[in-house]
């Protein structure tokens, strides 16, 4: 059996197992385009027909019926949770939400100034640090340290917002949900139920997307069998880069330039003619409506009248329908989660966190399958640089 990777026939038995010398190499895929570098069951996503799935599970049953824990508990063990087992992780999640005290030592004494996805990142790191076994990647502890981190990343975000305007964090609920919590942490006051479910949505749609940027380089740190919070500091700056999980808070600063929707046409109609990128359209691998998007779109514009305030959704919808008749690109998960977030009262700069404190359920998960059936990820390059370039003493150089 063997299957198509760009140009390059590659037998499925020898991709995680097979010495590199026994695989063919004729040809190099810029970005790894729709090549295949591992087998996973965590993530399906059908780009011809813009559908998603965890498991099996369609994303629209989970957005529509699911919430954010009971995705977790899909992501982590491959089938959805009793009553039993998510009344379990939910303690489990509750009892690690707290940051230890020298971590809140340590974000007292970063400048104001510093972003949030970058404490977040050093938070991650440093945590590993006061874990006893952080460096435990047997099986049990692998789960631990997913509930650890994916408790703790709300709390971080929450923290840094509230210090770098001068204010106390907020202690962790002993109760409520995931999306609740990181609400009330932010605010200091409890979300009202609609805005809490539209978190708890949003935090299911982006749980995991499959071998994207961040999540490779996580798998790819985890395959040196680096401990589980070295593998997430490498996603969390992978994340970072405004061509992954900045996008979001570029698409808002874009609605904010716009300003009014009359202004909208001529605003991207100009941005294309100057050659400038339109964030939040096109995707490596939808080639329709990113199904994410749909549930997005639905909440920003409800949010929109629930706040008499619909401008922010207008400008949105009008880049859309421009995009789609003038370039035929579809938005994706970044362009209504911009105006979601903004809607919510959370700052722009913290969009990417938010993404974060979703996304490690899935990063997570794809580390714990990378140590079950762990290779070493060392792909090769095809060199196209100069050959038999002889030495020259360094007297003899002009």
């Amino acid at each position: 059996m063997s299957r198509w990777m760009g140009r390059i026939w590659v037998p499925l038995a020898a991709k995680l197992y097979a010495p590199v010398e026994e695989i063919a190499m004729t040809t190099s895929t810029a970005g790894l385009e729709d090549v295949v570098a591992a087998d996973s069951q965590i993530c399906d996503i059908d780009g011809k027909l813009g559908k998603l799935s965890y498991f099996g599970v369609d994303i629209h049953d989970l957005a529509n019926h699911s919430s954010f824990e009971e995705t977790a508990y899909l992501l982590w063990h491959g089938v959805l949770p009793t009553r039993t087992q998510l009344e379990e992780l939910k303690t489990q999640l509750r009892a690690h939400r707290a940051l230890p005290e020298p971590l809140l030592a340590m974000m007292r004494l970063l400048p104001k100034e510093t972003r949030p996805m970058d404490v977040l990142r050093t938070m991650v790191s440093a945590l590993a640090s006061f874990v006893p076994n952080a460096h435990d990647i047997g099986e049990a502890a692998r789960f631990e340290h997913a509930i650890r981190l994916t408790a703790i990343f709300p709390t971080i975000v929450a923290s840094w917002e509230r210090l770098r305007n001068g204010q106390e964090p907020v202690a962790p609920l002993k109760e409520g949900n995931h999306a609740t919590n990181f609400l009330y942490m932010l605010r200091g006051t409890m979300p009202d139920e609609y805005t809490a479910h539209v978190l708890d949505v949003a935090l299911i749609l982006h749980a995991d997307h499959e071998l994207n940027a961040s999540t490779f380089a996580a798998r790819v740190t985890a395959g040196t069998l680096a401990d589980m919070y070295a593998a997430i500091t490498s996603a969390i700056g992978t994340l970072s880069g405004p061509l992954h999980g900045g996008a979001n808070e570029q698409v808002m600063r874009t609605l904010q330039r716009i300003g009014e929707p009359d202004k909208t046409e001529e605003y991207i109609a100009g941005a294309l003619e100057r050659h400038e990128r339109v964030m939040g359209f096109g995707h490596r691998v939808y080639r329709t409506e990113d199904p994410r998007a749909t549930h997005l779109r639905a909440m920003s514009e409800e949010l929109g009248k629930r706040n008499n305030d619909l401008r922010w959704f207008t400008i949105s919808r009008r880049i859309e329908e421009y995009m789609k008749a003038h370039k035929g690109l579809y938005p994706n998960v970044d362009f209504y989660s911009a105006s979601t977030y903004y809607m919510m009262g959370i700052p722009v700069d913290l969009d990417t966190p938010i993404f974060a404190c979703s996304r490690i359920s899935g990063w997570t998960a794809h580390i714990i399958e990378q140590y079950a059936h762990n290779r070493l990820i060392r792909p090769r390059a095809e060199y196209v640089g100069p050959k038999n370039v002889p030495y020259v003493p360094i007297d003899e150089r002009g």
